[in-house]
């Protein structure tokens, strides 16, 4: 049912091949396009992504100095405390999360 072909990496421009069994193995996971990066390419892509978080391009979250309202640990959060609410730190926060379920 599938035969062998030749596909050209859009990254580095090299050709490479697309196997029948690879083929099959896209086909049992439902997944409609051929690859577009040779093997090489698509492991340094997933290499990268690991390093980067694995947020697709998406930059680090901005962490702000707060104070916990439990225990008075300094700590960080990723949002901007106002001072109307109290903020947690995250072995405080936890048990309270929690317990509203």
């Amino acid at each position: 049912m599938f035969n062998d072909k030749i596909l050209n990496c859009r990254d580095c421009g090299r050709d490479f091949e697309f196997t029948a069994s690879e083929q099959e193995f896209y086909a049992e996971k439902g997944f409609t396009n051929e690859p577009g990066r040779c093997p090489e390419c698509r492991a340094a892509k997933k290499a990268q992504n690991r390093n980067n978080g694995g947020g697709y391009g998406r930059q680090q979250r901005e962490m702000f100095p707060a104070i916990c309202a439990t225990c008075g640990k300094e700590t960080t959060v990723p949002f901007q405390p106002s001072g109307d609410k109290p903020v947690y730190c995250r072995e405080c926060y936890q048990p309270r999360s929690r317990s509203n379920w």
